[in-house]
């Protein structure tokens, strides 16, 4: 059985509690330099790209409601409802790996068709 309070469930509370109020500071802070982010639309490796992961979807977020939260010492699954203003829900999991007491990675899992459907709609700038 999972340790809900290990060090990976601890760090997972702290970054989807740092979604929910849009600190994209404060996911950096947990995450390490070297943080990798596999999502349905890509692959991302480093703080720097992570942080225009998370400011694009802080941009999108209208409320985020957590359903789960597991993890033991070295991973966590974050399960949410994200409402964003292109897609009103569309829950998300997330898997996070914790090396060194740093968010190392996550998995984003999500049905993305949603998100490709409001994308041709949107005029590029």
């Amino acid at each position: 059985m999972a340790e809900l309070n290990g060090t990976a469930a601890k760090i997972a509370r702290a970054y989807i509690e740092a979604i929910i109020n849009k600190d994209v500071d404060k996911i950096l802070a947990l995450s390490a330099d070297d943080v990798v982010c596999n999502s349905p639309i890509s692959k991302l490796t480093g703080k720097e790209a992570f942080r225009g992961f998370q400011d694009g979807f802080a941009r999108m977020i209208t409320n985020i409601t957590v359903l789960a939260v597991h993890g033991d010492e070295e991973q966590a699954v974050v399960v949410y409802d994200a409402e964003t203003y292109p897609v009103p829900h569309s829950i998300v999991a997330e898997l996070i790996k914790i090396k060194d007491g740093q968010l190392a990675s996550t998995d984003v899992i999500y049905d993305s068709a949603p998100f490709a459907e409001h994308m041709k709609s949107v005029q590029p700038h």
